[in-house]
């Protein structure tokens, strides 16, 4: 069973619809058994950084949820889910969750581009070996909707790396820690693919 963090914040049901589509049971949860007992862990988020990173500190999990990710227990970020696994962020003063060696970054201003970047991109492999990324095609395409972007410390992090402007990471991938800067559960048969990893134990 997959627990999705529940700190009100985001659209949950959408990342459940996505896996029970896929065949895989999960719960919206903020209970710290319910969350305890779980398998694996999903923790989405939307909108602004500190508004999130003030929610999950103040929904009391963070130190389960570090206890248990210290312990191994896999654990997927998505979109602002991702970046608070870094440092902080460019968009605001709260400090992130700090369990990966990462910062996050705003896009410049590019000519002829408009940030947000949002819609479909392509991305690609810099680890093809890695169990999350298995069963991709090569002209995998993502939904994004962001401002701010991942850039880790290590480049040998990047899961998948994007383009729009700049090279970016569009995910990273430590032991038994992930994030994706995209929308896996608006992204179709590619966000199948990957969530459907992730739920079938490859990480």
């Amino acid at each position: 069973m997959i627990a999705i963090i529940d700190y009100d914040i985001g659209n949950l049901g959408a990342v459940a619809n996505m896996l029970r589509r896929i065949g895989h049971a999960s719960t919206i949860t903020a209970d710290p058994e319910t969350i305890s007992k779980a398998d694996r862990i999903i923790l989405p988020g939307n909108g602004h950084f500190d508004t999130c990173m003030r929610n999950i500190r103040a929904s009391g999990l963070v130190p389960l949820l570090e206890d248990l990710v210290k312990a191994g227990k896999p654990l997927l970020g998505i979109c602002v889910g991702a970046q608070m696994l870094g440092s902080g962020s460019e968009e605001g003063i709260e400090p992130g969750l700090g369990w990966l060696d990462l910062k996050v970054k705003r896009f410049p201003e590019m000519e002829g581009l408009r940030v947000p970047h949002m819609g479909w991109t392509e991305v690609s492999r810099p680890q093809p070996e890695n169990l999350l990324v298995q069963g991709l095609e090569d002209d995998a395409r993502f939904y994004f909707v962001h401002s701010y972007y991942l850039a880790p410390a290590d480049k040998s992090t990047i899961l998948l790396s994007a383009h729009y402007g700049i090279d970016f990471a569009a995910g990273v991938s430590v032991g038994n820690i992930a994030g994706v800067q995209f929308h896996p559960e608006k992204s179709h048969r590619f966000g199948k693919v990957l969530l459907g990893n992730f739920a079938g134990g490859k990480l």
